[in-house]
């Protein structure tokens, strides 16, 4: 079970306005916050909850706790919809393939976590702050590598995972080993650790960091004829390894690709994502 607190705010409605989203899940919270520079208080009441169920998993059962009425009850009670439309429809979207109760809390009445919403939503509301500059940019606009130095050096773990698609055949071909340029989820395990390894070669202002373990794992599935990828990169370091998980995944599927591409030109590669992340300033972050 997933909650989700919530909240908006609105300086003149409309006017400069803020949302914020306590997404918490077994004893971790993921703060979420934004501004917006002309919106309405029901606006933010509506993205504030978009923002958090965008950090649950289809699939999930969620429960989303607002003093907003409006949202409340228009979800839950079927109120009649004749203002922001668009917002609407894209919280429906997110709400049809989750399980989504809808749980009204009175306001300033000594909820901790809507509590927490609120004042994270009336700070995003009341700064008026502009966006920091990009981090990659100098104020000069040159390209620069963030400067990591004073960050605290702390294990980091991240999980990233791929599929490839195809044909039975194909994958039959794979499982018993008898593709023409031979073992591919050997090679492919291979080029994924390899392909962590070199991530700083291959993505722009990436920091070379000490990796202290790659695994590249493989999970044949027959009934969708595809292979699914999972790799796991550790490190500890004053930044993330998010980045050598994401391109170890990419490049294992690649490979695979490359050993089958003779046999099967209609294969597909897809889904590749982060599943999760440990460690850093932002702590746990699970998205599956």
């Amino acid at each position: 079970m997933i909650d989700i607190y919530t909240d908006g705010a609105c300086i003149g409605n409309p006017g400069p306005g803020g949302w914020a989203s306590l997404v918490v899940e077994g004893g971790r919270s993921l703060e979420l916050k934004g501004r917006v520079e002309n919106a309405t208080n029901n606006q933010m009441e509506i993205l504030a909850a978009i923002k958090g169920l965008e950090q649950t998993p289809p699939g999930s059962e969620v429960t989303v706790h607002s003093d907003s009425q409006y949202l409340v009850y228009t979800m839950s009670r079927g109120w009649k919809r004749e203002m922001n439309l668009e917002l609407w429809q894209a919280l429906d979207k997110l709400t049809s393939v989750r399980k989504v109760n809808w749980v009204w809390v009175r306001g300033h009445a000594g909820h901790k976590e809507n509590a927490r919403a609120n004042l994270l939503a009336k700070q995003m509301a009341e700064k008026g702050e502009k966006p920091p500059a990009p981090s990659h940019f100098d104020s000069e606009g040159k390209v620069r590598m963030v400067d990591v130095s004073e960050k605290k050096a702390t294990e980091r773990i991240a999980v990233a995972r791929g599929t490839v698609v195809m044909k039975p055949a194909t994958l039959e071909l794979i499982k018993k080993g008898e593709t023409k340029k031979g073992d591919v989820l050997a090679v492919a395990q291979m080029a994924g650790i390899m392909a962590a390894k070199q991530t700083h070669h291959l993505i722009p202002l990436c920091h070379p960091l000490p990796i202290t373990n790659v695994t590249v794992e493989f999970r044949l599935d027959e009934e969708s004829s595809s292979v699914d990828i999972t790799t796991t990169v550790k490190t500890t370091a004053q930044t993330g390894v998010e980045m050598e998980a994401l391109t170890a995944a990419a490049v294992a599927a690649l490979t695979i690709y490359d050993m089958c591409k003779a046999v099967d030109r209609g294969m597909r590669i897809e889904n590749i994502r982060l599943a999760r992340k440990s460690g850093g300033r932002s702590g746990d972050i699970v998205l599956e």
